[in-house]
């Protein structure tokens, strides 16, 4: 699934392109990607807007129109949004259509059909499920190094876990919390609320270097992900343990393991992070 940096990869490549034109109309394929209002309420809301900006928030890509109107995307596992030429061949599993003003298309394509588009306004964003209950943005001002020792300190549950509950940290996953723990030395396993204001502090530094550098980078692509170009990320040339069983660790040389942490795969060193 997309995560922060490969979303606001998709919010900076298109809204470079989409800014400032208008939606001249739409073909829904898949209704059920629509998840509200109604189809028709949905064409409605969206043809002769301008689209006035692009935003993210977690693992969600906004679309501002004009007249209070906003296009909240999660491409959930394997969604795409591009924009192209109407003359490009569709990708196969090409479920809607948004035409611009400019004779070009705004593609979302999703092979296994888990991605939702839905219109909402601006002053009812708060409310929007998926939306309402995220945790603070991890780039932004709301997460401090006091917020995380707060919040830890409460906690007593498995450290990656927590890293993926999107009502404590908004936007990381499962590359991202790898990431960053192996950074910082800590063992997925660790349970919260034990970790040194030491380890804290570097867990606090490492969650902001990896999603910045898988930024830099473009994001990462392993099957599915491209940006609003349709171009790949190259943030996994640079993964230090992620999908990496078996290979040695960059610090100590020691193979990567995986183990499964609240039914999720977890790639770790066994050496630099210990479970203590």
């Amino acid at each position: 699934m997309p995560e922060l940096p490969e979303v606001e990869t998709v919010k900076n490549t298109l809204e470079k392109n989409l800014a400032g034109l208008t939606i001249t109309g739409v073909n829904i394929e898949m209704p059920k990607i629509i998840r509200e209002p109604g189809l028709a309420e949905f064409t409605a809301g969206v043809s002769g807007k301008k689209i006035t900006r692009l935003g993210r928030r977690g693992k969600y890509l906004l679309i501002h129109l004009s007249g209070g109107g906003v296009l909240v995307v999660h491409l959930r596992m394997t969604g795409r949004l591009v924009y192209a030429r109407p003359e490009a061949p569709p990708p196969r599993h090409t479920h809607v259509v948004f035409h611009l003003s400019d004779g070009n298309e705004l593609r979302f394509a999703d092979m296994r059909q888990f991605g939702r588009i839905l219109l909402a306004q601006t002053r009812q964003l708060d409310q929007v499920k998926g939306l309402k209950d995220l945790g603070p943005e991890p780039l932004g001002h709301d997460f401090s190094r006091e917020f995380l020792r707060r919040e830890l300190k409460r906690k007593r549950v498995r450290l990656k876990s927590l890293l993926l509950d999107q009502t404590f940290i908004a936007g990381i996953g499962n590359i991202y919390a790898d990431e960053a723990l192996h950074r910082s030395r800590i063992h997925p396993e660790r349970i919260a609320r034990t970790l040194s204001t030491r380890e804290i502090a570097s867990l606090y530094r490492s969650i902001i270097e990896v999603l910045q550098e898988g930024i830099a980078n473009r994001g990462t692509s392993m099957r599915d992900y491209v940006d609003g170009d349709g171009r790949e990320g190259n943030y996994q040339e640079l993964l230090r343990v992620y999908n990496r069983e078996g290979q040695p660790c960059a610090y100590c040389g020691t193979a990567i393991t995986r183990i499964k942490v609240g039914g999720r795969s977890s790639y770790f060193c066994t050496a630099c992070q210990k479970d203590t």
